[in-house]
């Protein structure tokens, strides 16, 4: 009972780890309805910054705080440079955009910082924190609390005057133009503001497993996150997250000494596909009904 409690918990602090990936996606589309497959890159570059930083004799706060401030700069950037070109274009491009994005940034990175692992210290120490004979470890909890924080932040922000105009523009992209709101300039914000949930993302899991290019393939458990929990719905991240981390810990942890290892995938394709299947739009997601 104890090993299953284990694999719960741990499972669900992963899960919650998850959703911070997965949550620039949502902040995206739910602020500009542009569907975002580069946000694994994203995040690989963003850990990559900060450590790069930290090289440089910055210490790790402030490296995270400067990293921060460029990747939001970058996300004007991708606007200005490359989405604008965008508009009227059908989605489909826009996200054959994104996942070229994706595929650059995740060559294009390590190439410039080097493919070797780097460390990441947060100062978070490696001794598990142990509650009535569950092992927990101890960096997934401090990640899943801070990844709780920002999704709760995230929440608040798009109930001020600021996102909602954000859900406007992604609601009606021609009526938000007809009102004076820039479409342009909400697409860029949201873009920044995923550069910077991708910075907590990043880091977090850097200093869990190291910092290379594997960071980028966060985007799987980011995306059945994101399609169990609903695209446009930052409280589907959090269930989402902690619906895939738990079944993700769980299924193999006794699956895998049956079969030999390497289920974890293999269940979170099943989700994508079922959650597809059953519930399209997801748990929370919004289901858009058109007169044809």
């Amino acid at each position: 009972m104890a090993y299953f409690i284990e694999l719960l918990v741990n499972g669900a602090l992963v899960g919650l780890m998850y959703a911070l990936a997965a949550l620039g996606f949502v902040l995206i589309y739910k602020s500009a309805g542009v569907p975002n497959l580069a946000q694994g890159a994203l995040v690989m570059m963003a850990a990559y910054l900060v450590w790069y930083l930290g090289s440089l004799g910055l210490p790790i706060w402030i490296a995270i705080a400067v990293g921060a401030a460029l990747m939001f700069g970058f996300g004007l950037l991708v606007e200005r440079l490359l989405l604008r070109r965008m508009v009227g274009q059908p989605v489909i491009m826009v996200v054959m955009l994104t996942l070229g994005m994706e595929i650059l940034l995740r060559g294009l990175i390590p190439g410039v910082f080097g493919a070797a692992p780097k460390p990441l210290d947060l100062g978070i120490g490696l001794a598990p924190v142990i509650v009535a004979d569950v092992f927990m470890n101890r960096a997934y909890l401090i990640g899943g609390l801070v990844a709780v924080l920002l999704i709760a932040a995230s929440m608040l922000f798009f109930r001020t005057r600021l996102g909602t105009k954000l859900r406007a523009v992604s609601d009606d992209h021609v009526a938000s133009w007809a009102v004076g709101l820039s479409v342009e300039r909400a697409i860029g914000l949201s873009w920044g503001i995923a550069g910077i949930a991708a910075v907590g993302a990043g880091v977090l899991w850097g200093s869990v497993q190291g910092v290379d290019w594997t960071l980028s393939t966060l985007l799987f458990p980011a995306i059945a996150v994101v399609i169990l929990g609903g695209v446009d719905s930052i409280k589907g991240v959090l269930v989402g997250g902690l619906a895939v981390g738990i079944l993700g810990s769980v299924i193999p942890g006794y699956l895998d000494a049956m079969v030999g290892g390497s289920t974890r995938d293999v269940v979170t394709s099943v989700i994508i596909l079922l959650t597809i299947l059953v519930r399209p739009h997801g748990i929370f997601g919004r289901e858009d009904i058109e007169r044809i």
